[in-house]
């Protein structure tokens, strides 16, 4: 029997969490967390992606800044944007919407934020401590999908996982944490030959591609958990996954929705580091 992997439901209760220790941490320390998102140019997509963080970190009780700028500013610019907000002490987790325009260097302008408010884990330093097993600052979405996997109790010791996407945002950090975890790994990609004969092998499969319905059910072993990064809108619109979920939530005994599967999750830990940050800054102080 297939069991839907709800991550709707577990970042509401993660942000309901959060939500009091934050207004803890208001009345205890005189302390509130503060992110700060910078959004360059007028791409539609990360401006919804962009308003979503910003009324998340509202909802839990951030001091939350959205600062948009325009579409040619100059590298130069947007590093001293960048740097303002890596001096001030009210802001505690700083990110750059990703994609930028063609003419900056997304890699200087992820190596420009201070490694200690680097909320999204992009930082070469933070993906250091996270190859090297200390980590601190995670990428969202692999950090989210680790909380479904634990809460929803599935084994991940001695299991053999399949990531598809070798990006620097969700597949290679996924398959680190992963090994963190015991578990095999198998990371494919574009050039991978006789790629359903390798998935087919996954006792764990995550698909993040970014290619709507890719996955079909005959990629997929009898009994594997589903994880559906994918998000892709279809002829009509419709927002659908990497996945054709109809098909294959008959094989699957684990799946994740598009909506309602990983989404919610990156956001929420988003908001988790910038409180982490927020609350390690306290410890500081009292050391």
């Amino acid at each position: 029997m297939m069991t839907l992997i709800d991550g709707k439901v577990l970042a509401a209760k993660m942000q309901k969490e959060l939500t009091d220790k934050v207004q803890k941490m208001k009345e205890t320390y005189g302390l509130v967390p503060g992110l700060a998102v910078i959004l360059v140019g007028g791409n539609p997509a990360s401006q919804v992606y962009v308003r979503n963080k910003e009324r998340s970190a509202q909802k839990v009780g951030f001091k939350s800044i959205t600062k948009r700028v325009a579409n040619n500013i100059s590298e130069e610019e947007l590093i001293e944007v960048i740097e303002e907000y890596n001096q001030d002490t009210s802001i505690h987790g700083i990110l750059v919407q990703l994609p930028l325009p063609e003419h900056i260097n997304d890699k200087k302008v992820i190596m420009a934020i201070d490694p200690n408010k680097d909320v999204d884990g992009f930082h070469p330093i933070n993906t250091g401590h996270l190859w090297n097993g200390r980590p601190t600052m995670v990428p969202c979405t692999p950090a989210g999908i680790m909380e479904l996997l634990a809460t929803y109790a599935i084994d991940l010791d001695g299991k053999h996982a399949v990531i598809i996407g070798r990006s620097n945002i969700v597949g290679k950090p996924m398959a680190q944490l992963l090994l963190a975890k015991n578990a095999t790994v198998t990371l494919t990609h574009s050039r991978t030959q006789n790629l359903s004969e390798v998935t087919k092998t996954a006792d764990i499969l995550i698909v993040a591609i970014g290619q709507g319905n890719f996955v079909t059910k005959d990629y997929v072993k009898k009994g594997a958990v589903v994880i559906d990064v994918g998000m892709n809108r279809d002829s009509d619109g419709k927002l659908i996954g990497d996945v054709q979920f109809d098909a294959v939530k008959d094989v699957a005994s684990y799946i994740t929705p598009v909506p309602g599967g990983v989404g919610p999750m990156t956001i929420t830990m988003l908001l988790e580091q910038t409180y982490q940050v927020a609350q390690r800054s306290v410890r500081h102080v009292e050391c």
